[in-house]
């Protein structure tokens, strides 16, 4: 399955001067500058009726452009039956609240049984979207919002605003060990962990990361967080939390083994010895839609494991008054 695409145009005069792919990524804005320069260096590209397979080749302004290509679906995913929690969907996008222990996107040792196999069984044209319309992710053990595109032009326009940090906004809820006396921002480049593979770590010749968050509940030795994202590296707000010697509770990976304070309540302790997943939900996203502009904000509850968690640190303050830390 593939979709054919057919585009023709005149390079507007004002377009003069500039570089072939500059002008056919201002031109066709619904389409990636690397698609697009994909589509020149395979000769997909004529201008006034001559193939022209040079990315950088000038043009004076006027010239007639045609684009007749076409965009392979992949085909090494299979649609599966799988429940999606979907809490928006139009032409153009779907939202979904995520579960716990969902995979995004098949890898190794999660071949299957992920979002994108659901969304291929949910919505099938998407197989002609690349990564079947994902463009952020959630780690496999957070919860929460994601947005799908639908399309090839929604989803383009999405990555542009992700990468631009332009009306696209995500919001964390977190639980973290330690209390946390004010919020701040963590700006830190993160990269490939140097000998844990599966690991990230703040590293100076990472990617740049910036992580908002402040204190929205106090405990006795756990702080209760809301975070924004200004970049989507992996694992961010997971290695940030750490860096600042608060790992997330019940986050294995990076520090977040269950710490109950002094004389903590049965239940607190308990729900700490118990909590095998990190203490993050994805509870707010807003974004400018792709294709009409229109902004919009959906909100996802607490998960329950959450609200157990906040609950019972919430008694075991109130039961211990003057051990608060």
């Amino acid at each position: 399955m593939s979709e054919q695409i057919s585009l023709q145009a005149e390079v507007p005069t004002e377009l003069g001067g500039k570089r072939l792919d500059q002008i056919l990524a201002q031109m066709f804005p619904d389409f990636s500058r690397s698609r697009i320069k994909t589509w020149i260096l395979d000769e997909k590209v004529t201008v006034n009726g001559e193939v022209l397979s040079t990315p950088r080749e000038k043009l004076l302004g006027g010239e007639q452009i045609s684009i007749e290509t076409q965009i392979e679906a992949p085909r090494e995913y299979e649609a599966q039956d799988i429940e999606l929690n979907i809490v928006y969907e139009d032409e153009d996008i779907l939202v979904i609240n995520k579960p716990m222990g969902l995979v995004v996107h098949p890898g190794a040792g999660n071949p299957d049984g992920t979002v994108l196999n659901a969304l291929l069984h949910h919505h099938p044209d998407i197989i002609n979207v690349p990564r079947a319309g994902i463009v952020h992710r959630l780690d496999k053990d957070t919860t929460g919002l994601m947005v799908v595109a639908k399309t090839i032009q929604a989803q383009t326009h999405l990555v542009k605003a992700l990468q631009k940090r332009d009306n696209f906004t995500r919001e964390y809820e977190a639980i973290c060990n330690g209390t946390m006396t004010a919020g701040g921002m963590v700006e830190k480049p993160i990269g490939r962990h140097a000998t844990k593979r599966t690991h990230m770590a703040i590293h100076e010749m990472g990617k740049p990361a910036v992580t908002h968050y402040r204190v929205a509940e106090k405990f006795r030795a756990h702080t209760r967080l809301r975070l924004r994202l200004e970049t989507g590296r992996t694992h961010q707000i997971r290695v940030h939390m750490a860096y600042l010697t608060h790992p997330l509770v019940g986050d294995q990976l990076y520090g977040g083994r269950p710490r109950p304070p002094r004389n903590a309540t049965p239940e607190l302790f308990s729900q700490l010895r118990d909590f095998k997943r990190q203490a993050l939900h994805a509870v707010k996203l807003s974004l400018a839609h792709p294709i009409t502009g229109e902004q919009m904000t959906w909100e996802a509850p607490i998960p329950e494991d959450m609200q157990i968690l906040t609950q019972a640190l919430r008694e075991d303050t109130k039961a211990n008054p003057d051990l608060v830390y």
